[in-house]
C-alpha cells in the first residue's frame, strides 16, 4: 500500500487502500448507518462504498466551507455543497474523508452536520490518516498511516471510471 520509489518519493496505491478501507467500515457500520463523504474525495469514497456495499438509497455529502476557520481567507469552495436526505435527528453516521490531517476539516464538518441535527453517532473512516494533529480529532479506521512533510499535500483523484490515485504536490 505504501512504498517508496527510486527517487525516494512516496507512492501511495489508492485502489488497495480503498479496499482496506471497504473491510473497515463494513465492521463499523450497523444496519441504519448512513454513509456520509466530505466533499470531495470523501464524497467520491462515500458513493463507492454506497454501491459496493449494496446499500440501498443514497450516500450524503458534506461540506466544510461554511464553518473552516480560515473561510475569510478561502471563501466559498466550488466544490460540491452538503446534501443529505435523511433525518440526522438520532441517526448512525460513518462519515468519510480521504486523508486526515490537521483536523480542521472534520472540525468545520461536525459543525455543519450539527446544523442539521443532532445524531445518535458519528464515526469517522479515512484513507490516510497522515498525522500533523492540530486538533483532537481521531479516525475510527485508517487503511494507512503515512508521514509527509508540512510542505506536501496529498490529494485524492478519480478517474473518468471511477478508480482512484493519490497526488503528492507541494503545498500552497
Amino acid at each position: 500500500m505504501t512504498t517508496a520509489s527510486t527517487n525516494g518519493a512516496l507512492t501511495l496505491d489508492a485502489e488497495a487502500l480503498y479496499r482496506e478501507l471497504l473491510r473497515g467500515v463494513q465492521q463499523l457500520r450497523r444496519p441504519d448507518t448512513q454513509l456520509v463523504g466530505v466533499t470531495s474525495g470523501g464524497a467520491w469514497l462515500a458513493e463507492r462504498l454506497q454501491k459496493d456495499l449494496g446499500l440501498p438509497g443514497s450516500h450524503g455529502v458534506i461540506s466544510s466551507a461554511m464553518h473552516r476557520d480560515d473561510y475569510a481567507q478561502r471563501g466559498l469552495a466550488a466544490t460540491a455543497q452538503t446534501k443529505l436526505d435523511f433525518d440526522v435527528n438520532g441517526a448512525h453516521i460513518l462519515l468519510l474523508d480521504d486523508v486526515l490531517y490537521t483536523g480542521r476539516t472534520i472540525r468545520a464538518v461536525l459543525n455543519e452536520l450539527f446544523d442539521f441535527g443532532r445524531p445518535a453517532s458519528v464515526a469517522l473512516a479515512v484513507l490516510v490518516d497522515r498525522g500533523g494533529r492540530e486538533l483532537p480529532v481521531q479516525a475510527d479506521y485508517a487503511a494507512a498511516r503515512v508521514s509527509l512533510p508540512a510542505d506536501r499535500s496529498l490529494a485524492l483523484a478519480r478517474d473518468p471510471a471511477g478508480l482512484f490515485t493519490f497526488q503528492v504536490e507541494k503545498a500552497s
